[in-house]
C-alpha cells in the first residue's frame, strides 16, 4: 500500500520544522497590524493622488495615474485578506473594509468570498477551480489576458446578470442557495452606487472621479493581472499543493502593496494565518513549498518559456 502524500505543512510538522503550537501562534489575529498598515496605505494613496492632481493638464498625468492606479487595484489584496477574516480580529471590520475595497475595484465582496473559497478547495483542478487562469496558448493570449480586457468583460457581465437577478449554473456551484438574494442585491446596490457617482459627476461637472479613480483603476489593472498570473499559472494543474502554487520573493514595496500575498503558497497551506505572520510562516516552510526567487519577473520568464514550448 502506498504511503499517504503529505502536504508540505504536514511534512514540516512531522520533521520538526514547525510545531502545532507555533502554527497556532502564527494564526493569532489582531486589529493593530492592519490598522497601522491602513494608515500608511491611505498615506501612500494621498501621495499618488497628489501626483495626479499636480500633473493634470500635462502628459505626466498618465504615468501619475498609472502609479496611482497600481495602488488602487491592490485594494484587491486587502479585500482578499478580509474575505478570509484574517485582516482584522474584529469580524465586522473585515466586512466593512472588504466592501469598501470591492467598491473601489468593482468586485462584490460577498460573491467574491464564496468564489474564492471554491478556489482554495479546488486549486488548479481544471473545471473546478473558479479562479483558475490557464496557461495561455500563445503570446497573443498572454498579452491579451494582461491587457485586462477579458477580466473586465467577465466582471461587467457578472455584475449585469446579478443585477437582473440571474444566478448561473456556475454560480450555484459555490454560492449557497440561501445567499442567492444577497448576491443579487449586493450587485444592485453596487451598480446603484456607481450610477449615483456618475450622475453626480456629470450634474456638477466634477471630473475628479475620472482622473483620480476610474481611469487609474483601468490603467493599473493590467499590473494586477500580471501579478495574479504569477500565483498559479504555469504550475502543474494538479491538486498537490506542493507543486500547484508559486510563492514569489519580491521587494518591500510590492510586499506592502500586496499585503504579503506574494507568500502565496504559504497562504494556501494555512489560509487562517494572517498577512502579517506569513513571512514567519515562510521561514518555517522553507524547502517545503515552491518559491520563485526571481520574483514576479522570474515567474513570467517561466510562464512565457512554457507557452513558447507549448506553441512549438
Amino acid at each position: 500500500m502506498n504511503a499517504p502524500v503529505l502536504t508540505p505543512i504536514t511534512q514540516a510538522m512531522q520533521e520538526g520544522a514547525l510545531t502545532r503550537r507555533e502554527l497556532k501562534q502564527l494564526m493569532q489575529r489582531s486589529d493593530k497590524p492592519a490598522l497601522l498598515r491602513l494608515l500608511l496605505w491611505f498615506g501612500v494613496l494621498a501621495v499618488t493622488g497628489s501626483l495626479v492632481g499636480l500633473s493634470l493638464g500635462h502628459w505626466l498625468v498618465f504615468p501619475a495615474m498609472l502609479l496611482h492606479g497600481i495602488v488602487l487595484v491592490h485594494h484587491f489584496s486587502l479585500q482578499h485578506e478580509c474575505c478570509h477574516y484574517t485582516a482584522f480580529k474584529t469580524r465586522w471590520l473585515n466586512d466593512w473594509v472588504g466592501n469598501y475595497c470591492g467598491l473601489v475595484i468593482m468586485l462584490p465582496n460577498r460573491f467574491f468570498r464564496y468564489e474564492h473559497c471554491d478556489h482554495h478547495t479546488y486549486t488548479q483542478v481544471v473545471g473546478k477551480d473558479t479562479e483558475m487562469i490557464e496557461l495561455p496558448k500563445s503570446l497573443f493570449g498572454y498579452f491579451g489576458y494582461i491587457s485586462s480586457y477579458p477580466y473586465w468583460k467577465a466582471k461587467f457581465s457578472e455584475l449585469w446578470r446579478h443585477c437582473l437577478g440571474r444566478i448561473t449554473a456556475d454560480d450555484k456551484r459555490f454560492v449557497p442557495r440561501e445567499e442567492y438574494k444577497t448576491v443579487i442585491w449586493e450587485a444592485r446596490l453596487m451598480a446603484a452606487f456607481y450610477a449615483i457617482v456618475i450622475l453626480f459627476s456629470v450634474a456638477f461637472q466634477f471630473w475628479g472621479t475620472l482622473w483620480f479613480w476610474f481611469l487609474p483603476v483601468v490603467l493599473g489593472e493590467p499590473v494586477m493581472r500580471a501579478i495574479r498570473m504569477t500565483e498559479h499559472v504555469g504550475r502543474p494543474t494538479v491538486a498537490d499543493m506542493k507543486t500547484n502554487t508559486r510563492s514569489n520573493r519580491v521587494a518591500l514595496p510590492w510586499r506592502f502593496l500586496c499585503w504579503n500575498m506574494n507568500y502565496h503558497a504559504e497562504h494556501h497551506y494555512a489560509s487562517s494565518v494572517p498577512f502579517h505572520a506569513l513571512p514567519a510562516l515562510s521561514e518555517k516552510l522553507d524547502g517545503y513549498i515552491y518559491t520563485e526567487k526571481r520574483g514576479y519577473f522570474g515567474a513570467h520568464v517561466d510562464i512565457v518559456s512554457q507557452l513558447l514550448r507549448k506553441s512549438k
